[in-house]
């Protein structure tokens, strides 16, 4: 009996409820090619021109990538991962390792096997759904004997294409390369992954927004995974992962199953970014300053624009962030303004509501911003805005030691957060906030620095651009203050300061006074009384008292702070309400301040509090009670004649019963004095104290 087909020829069809594609010889490739995502590769139109590093920059960090890699040595760590926070140019470094490798000529091979530049706003490149399939096509490119088996694959089972990721790495990689044989004597390929942390979509191509967190979580991580059974697999490829440190992405590289297998690298930390972002600014402000039609302005001077000042004010400003530079680059190189005045503009109008921060160029730094805020779980939104808040109302008040881990505790102590919700609300900024446990900051800087970039403070206070993630700097200061006065309410002379957040609120309670600008009358009264109802004085006793809590030596303490209670215009009390100076209540909180501070000054300056039974050395840290006592001098030698001579005694009697002691205090009196009209007041008012008794 003869057969019949009922489907010769046919392409397409089905039988029962299976589906099955047929796929010619000819069509294998092209048919791989449509389920690419073409745009994701180094050198695509989508991408042109590509981001690269500008000539003489990142040279450390490439040599660094360069060498891991070996060419026709194996590297031992299959994986290098790259990180660094936003700003500092990995897609520049990813992309221009790509054209560096590429353009060696000396080499029978190409060493780049394949690239993917994830992009968070673009559907074909924020998923995982098409890496697997565009990296076998770029490997079926580069690496000519792997090309029949890829296809094969394809001709043999077209469908795996709508299969896992998981099953199309197999299929597609995996079994093509265990066909060749002899994989160990194939020069080893290098595939970069760039912004992996830009891969926030699930296979699926719509989700709800409370979602989104969770999703792009699971897909960075899964990305990872599948690079993980590639090497698991010992294939002769190498892998070069470019992205923020993102907690999940973090934990993921340092889990016991990647740490054999990767070497990680800081840019943050390799080579000289700021050196390399200097070169980057003068390169480019030369660039543009040829273009300029008039090289030389009415009333500019001779030296060649912009001139050394502003290069350093604009490098000040990047902090050594290539994105920021290179936005206000674009910004002032606009064909349409003039980058004089659009330079000019940047630094003499203030940086929240300067008009060019307003302007296209910057769009992407701000959508940028926006993208990162908008990972966070919408539940978790509200808690984040208000913890940016209390962090910005309180810029310096933390010193380095701290960490910002700890401080971000002190801060839900304080606003009345339970503990750790702070950080768990902030988890998803890690690409803008230093949420490291290890300290982090400015070498030079005595403060704890939150923030990466300037830039993205500026961002958050500019409602124009910020939008819904605008932050009230105002409303973080009220929620401390009344935070710090609560804490407060319950202090004396014999309490324990054991809890972790009263250091703070000790120290820094005067300072969010002075920030806080009350919404109306009614407020700020409000605020008077709760100040009358504090014990002052054992508050400034206690704040002297030895902690562990480090202080920021630049701001002083409430003490110190307090000592302006005596000025007339300049007041602690009526600086934010001057009109109000009639007020019986502003009135007596002035003189209530004033004699706590002098009641204070008296107990701590009394030999007796520093005899047997007590410590035999200064209270907290002596350069700070120096900066207090220096200030009060002066402030009571000009506006309180009769609380001086008290005081003026009662520095004899400690000179006197304890020399040491007072001989330290005098030193870090005068440690502060930079001001030489202030020295020689102070050093006046000293004289008195040596001089015998009448």
């Amino acid at each position: 009996m003869s057969s019949v087909s009922y489907f010769k020829n046919a392409k397409h069809f089905v039988a029962n409820p299976t589906f099955n594609t047929y796929v010619s010889e000819g069509d294998a490739l092209q048919y791989l090619h449509k389920h690419c995502a073409t745009s994701a590769i180094h050198d695509s139109e989508e991408r042109y021109p590509p981001p690269l590093c500008h000539e003489g920059t990142r040279e450390v960090v490439i040599g660094r990538i360069e060498g891991w890699y070996g060419f026709e040595i194996p590297p031992e760590k299959k994986i290098m991962w790259v990180h660094a926070p936003a700003g500092y140019g990995k897609t520049a470094v990813a992309g221009t390792v790509s054209k560096k490798l590429e353009s060696r000529e000396d080499l029978d091979f190409n060493p780049v096997g394949a690239t993917f530049f994830f992009w968070r706003t673009s559907p074909e490149r924020n998923s995982p759904a098409r890496l697997i399939v565009t990296l076998a096509y770029q490997l079926a490119m580069s690496i000519p004997e792997l090309l029949p088996r890829i296809e094969a694959a394809v001709k043999r089972n077209p469908m795996v294409l709508n299969k896992a990721l998981e099953v199309q790495l197999v299929k597609f990689i995996i079994e093509p390369f265990r066909l060749l044989g002899g994989l160990a004597d194939m020069p080893h390929r290098l595939v970069i992954i760039d912004g992996l942390d830009e891969c926030i979509n699930s296979d699926q191509e719509t989700r709800f927004e409370k979602q989104y967190a969770e999703d792009q979580e699971r897909a960075q991580v899964r990305v990872l995974d599948l690079i993980h059974t590639l090497v698991s697999h010992h294939l002769p490829l190498c892998f070069l992962i470019l992205s923020r440190p993102e907690p999940w992405i973090k934990r993921h590289m340092e889990s016991k199953s990647f740490q054999a297998i990767t070497e990680a690298l800081d840019l943050y930390q390799v080579g000289d970014h700021l050196n390399d972002v200097e070169k980057f600014v003068r390169a480019e402000l030369a660039r543009i300053a040829e273009m300029r039609e008039s090289p030389t302005q009415p009333g500019e001077s001779d030296e060649e624009w912009p001139g050394e000042d502003r290069v350093q004010q604009l490098m000040s400003r990047t902090g050594g962030h290539i994105l920021y530079a290179s936005t206000v680059i674009r910004h002032i190189d606009d064909p349409y303004g003039d980058p004089c005045q659009r330079l000019d503009e940047l630094f003499e109008s203030p940086s929240i509501s300067a008009p060019g921060l307003q302007s296209a160029s910057f769009t992407s730094l701000h959508e940028l911003y926006r993208q990162i805020m908008r990972s966070c779980p919408l539940e978790n939104r509200e808690t984040m805005i208000q913890v940016l808040e209390d962090v910005m109302a309180s810029e310096h008040h933390f010193d380095l030691d701290i960490g910002v881990r700890r401080a971000l505790t002190i801060l839900d102590r304080v606003s009345g957060r339970a503990p750790g919700r702070g950080v768990k609300a902030v988890r998803c900024l890690h690409a803008v906030m230093r949420l490291r446990d290890v300290v982090d900051g400015d070498p030079e800087s005595d403060s704890l620095m939150f923030f990466y970039h300037s830039s993205f403070v500026e961002f958050l206070l500019n409602p124009k651009v910020s939008l819904e993630f605008t932050v009230g700097v105002q409303r973080g200061t009220r929620r401390l203050l009344l935070g710090c006065f609560d804490s407060l309410s319950s202090m004396a002379l014999d309490s324990k300061v054991d809890e972790e957040h009263f250091p703070f609120v000790l120290t820094r309670w005067a300072m969010l006074w002075n920030r806080w600008t009350p919404s109306d009358e009614a407020e700020y009264l409000s605020q008077l009384r709760a100040m009358l109802a504090l014990d002052l004085k054992a508050c400034f006793v206690r704040e002297c008292t030895p902690t562990g809590f480090q202080s920021s030596h630049r701001h002083g303490t409430s003490l110190h702070c307090c000592c302006r209670a005596y000025h007339p215009l300049n007041n602690i009390i009526l600086q934010r309400k001057p009109y109000l100076a009639d007020e019986p209540l502003v009135g007596q909180t002035i003189s209530y301040v004033q004699s706590s501070v002098e009641e204070a000054f008296f107990l701590l300056l009394d030999p007796a509090h520093y005899s047997v039974g007590h410590d035999r050395t200064l209270p907290a840290s002596e350069k700070l009670m120096g900066l207090a006592l220096g200030t009060f001098l002066e402030e009571i030698y000009q506006h309180r004649p009769h609380a001086f001579n008290k005081v003026l005694q009662a520095l004899k009697k400690l000179r006197l019963e304890q020399a040491d002691l007072y001989e330290r205090l005098e030193q870090d009196i005068l440690y502060w004095l930079i001001d030489d009209n202030h020295r020689l007041r102070v050093e006046k008012i000293l004289k008195l104290v040596r001089q015998d008794d009448q």
